[in-house]
């Protein structure tokens, strides 16, 4: 995971990702960017970094425009979003998977316990008791 200390004033991350820093002050305004700030002062992480690069990287050498930009930030954003939801319904399945795991090996070990004490042997209807044979 990229560090989230701020670490660069504004000078130095400009001269990091080859921008001006009313350029960085600009993706500031527009929310592409939100630096932290420190007695008025703009402080920038390695993931601040990271993002403007990217964002360098699609305006001039890809060709983006600043509503290109825009929209493919806010769709990164939104995939993001979805994919921490599957992961959050991933893990509400397996949990209700083991639970239900669970739950049939309680039944099992039941069943079997009856049938082994001879109580109460599972019936099928019209046909009589079910016998189970267990070989080994």
């Amino acid at each position: 995971m990229k560090e989230r200390r701020p670490l660069y004033v504004i000078s130095v991350a400009a001269s990091l990702v080859n921008m001006h820093p009313q350029t960085l002050r600009l993706y500031e305004k527009k929310g592409f960017v939100n630096p932290q700030r420190y007695r008025n002062r703009r402080l920038y992480t390695e993931k601040d970094i990271e993002k403007l690069r990217y964002i360098y990287e699609l305006t001039h050498i890809k060709g983006v425009n600043m509503a290109g930009v825009e929209i493919i930030l806010e769709k990164e954003k939104e995939v993001e979003k979805l994919q921490q939801k599957i992961r959050e319904l991933e893990e509400e399945f397996e949990r209700r998977l083991k639970e239900v795991e669970r739950q049939v090996e309680e039944e099992i070990d039941r069943i079997k316990k009856e049938f082994y004490e001879n109580k109460n042997l599972p019936v099928l209807p019209g046909k009589g008791v079910l016998i189970i044979r267990e070989y080994k």
